[in-house]
């Protein structure tokens, strides 16, 4: 009878083993996703550039009288004129 015993101690131990063997295995392979996504790399949203600002249309009239004067077609008292009638002075 001591045979028997020993042989139902064996079974037993060998499954209880067999089934602390799996559940490691399955918190090693958990553990092992959950590093591998903190490693995965982090791709940053793309920078999209901003769009360009509409200028006021005031400022676009005095850079063209700016240029206007500055290629010879106004004179400095006909730039000042408009610029003060633009600019309501």
């Amino acid at each position: 009878m001591g045979l028997l015993k020993t042989a139902a101690k064996v079974a037993v131990a060998s499954s209880v083993h067999g089934k602390v063997q799996r559940r490691q295995q399955q918190r090693w392979a958990a553990q092992d996703a959950a590093s591998q996504q903190m490693l995965a790399p982090v791709h940053p949203a793309p920078v999209v550039p901003a769009p360009p600002v509409a200028e006021d249309p005031m400022v676009t009239q005095l850079k063209q009288l700016a240029e206007l004067r500055d290629a010879g077609v106004l004179t400095e008292e006909e730039f000042a004129a408009k610029k003060a009638k633009l600019l309501g002075i």
